[in-house]
């Protein structure tokens, strides 16, 4: 990363965790360059982008501040309100001036083309662009096996209804998953086996049992920051799948959406150990631009091309917002906000694990193990009435998501456990929050 980024990121970071306030004067160019051993120009430049991003202002002859942030305001109206529910990112860091620019952008480079109906599989610049940018983490990909979706939600819901060359029909997902994804699969009575995942692991030999005696066209899995556990699979998990899916010809349909996040993204994912093409892989930009956009990414096996190609049928993503999302990363603009999210929510967990260190010493709930992402498994005790528990909580002013929704309907060997997620959740809120749940919890009015 460039050094003149570096700046930038760490000024972000001060201002909104507080340390640099609204009104706040900025060190001089002079000390800047000093505590960040560097030279003047590089503050220099560090400084002009902030201005550009309308994060600070500058005075003649006096130096520079940082301007009023809304968000400031926002914040102080919720203050008292925790929300551990939300898994959007944080309102605060939406890249909106940057996007803007990108924007205004692509409307001059592609003036009348915005008018088409494009390409069903994407943009050609994005793909293009796409190629590269999924190489960095290890997705080597000709351009036709990228297809650009509304979200990952449509590629899922595609694969679910197509067939697959295997012949085979199940869907095979873990148990809690992606609760979302569940209802549209009981909704369309799609054909499902299931297999238990949790905090510690899953059993593999069920999983090979089931690939050898069940008839599943694809197994659908997290590999990276498993919502709802918050868990990612080690390089030999990662290796074990795709070497089953190899042996008995079983899809596997990688949801890779936070691949971006945390330290986990030096994990290689699951595709980039399948030698014999049975690995379908999912990305989302909504968890590091915003919601709103709707693009994934799907990267398919040749064999598959064809027949997504026919149940996807017809554009279906805006033209403009795919150009912007090409200039975005193009610009390095994406590299640089995936950097200040990454930055911000390890903060977040960093935070988390040190309050249940805290209060959780007689051992109320069972955590999920996580040091990055964004969520996080509270495990709590059977006897716990888990929908009291979250109303309580919520006449607290927090909020929080009760894991029985990541559950297909009626299944029977469910854990009880609320989901948090660190993604909207303020770094000096986490403690009490914690210490509120913690407590809830320890009362003993659940049993």
């Amino acid at each position: 990363m460039r050094k003149y980024v570096s700046i930038l990121l760490d000024i972000e970071l001060k201002i909104r965790e507080g340390q640099y306030k609204s009104g706040y004067k900025l060190p001089s160019v002079r000390e800047a360059s000093e505590l960040y051993r560097c030279s003047k120009s590089t503050i220099l430049r560090a400084y002009a982008e902030l201005e550009k991003k309308h994060a600070i202002y500058s005075i003649p002859q006096s130096g520079y501040y940082v301007v009023e942030n809304s968000g400031d305001l926002h914040h102080s109206h919720m203050q008292d309100f925790v929300d551990f529910a939300s898994a959007s990112p944080d309102l605060n860091v939406f890249p909106y001036l940057d996007f803007q620019h990108c924007l205004n952008q692509a409307i001059d480079t592609y003036k009348y083309h915005l008018f088409t109906y494009g390409d069903s599989q994407g943009l050609e610049t994005l793909r293009h662009t796409l190629v590269s940018h999924l190489a960095d983490t290890q997705v080597f990909a000709k351009m036709d096996r990228i297809i650009v979706t509304s979200g990952v939600q449509q590629a899922l819901e595609i694969l679910a209804k197509m067939p697959f060359p295997n012949g085979k029909e199940k869907v095979l997902v873990e148990q809690p998953s992606y609760d979302i994804y569940l209802r549209f699969l009981e909704e369309e009575n799609i054909p499902v086996s299931t297999i238990v995942r949790t905090a510690e692991g899953m059993d593999f030999h069920e999983l090979e049992n089931q690939f050898k005696n069940e008839s599943i066209k694809f197994f659908y899995t997290m590999s990276r920051y498993h919502n709802p556990l918050g868990v990612s699979y080690n390089t030999e998990e990662r290796k074990a799948i795709a070497a089953l899916a190899a042996k008995y010809d079983v899809y596997i349909v990688e949801d890779d959406y936070m691949a971006d996040l945390g330290a986990d993204h030096l994990f290689d994912p699951i595709y980039a150990y399948d030698q014999t093409d049975h690995v379908i892989y999912l990305k989302s930009f909504s968890k590091i631009i915003f919601p709103g956009l709707r693009l994934g990414v799907a990267v398919l096996p040749e064999a598959l091309l064809k027949t997504f190609n026919t149940y996807k049928r017809y554009v279906d993503t805006s033209i403009l917002s795919q150009a912007a999302l090409d200039i975005y990363i193009k610009n390095g603009m994406y590299e640089r906000h995936k950097h200040t999210i990454c930055n911000l929510y390890s903060e977040r967990v960093r935070a988390l694990n040190k309050a249940v260190e805290r209060y959780n010493q007689a051992g109320y709930v069972q955590t999920s193990a996580v040091t990055s992402g964004v969520y996080m498994q509270f495990k709590l005790p059977r006897t716990v009435n888990l929908g009291r528990l979250v109303q309580c909580l919520s006449a607290r002013n927090i909020q929080v998501v009760a894991g029985k929704g990541f559950y297909l309907s009626g299944y029977r060997e469910q854990e009880k456990f609320l989901r948090i997620s660190i993604s909207r959740a303020q770094l000096d809120q986490i403690d009490a929050g914690v210490k509120a749940i913690i407590e809830e919890v320890s009362k003993g009015n659940w049993y």
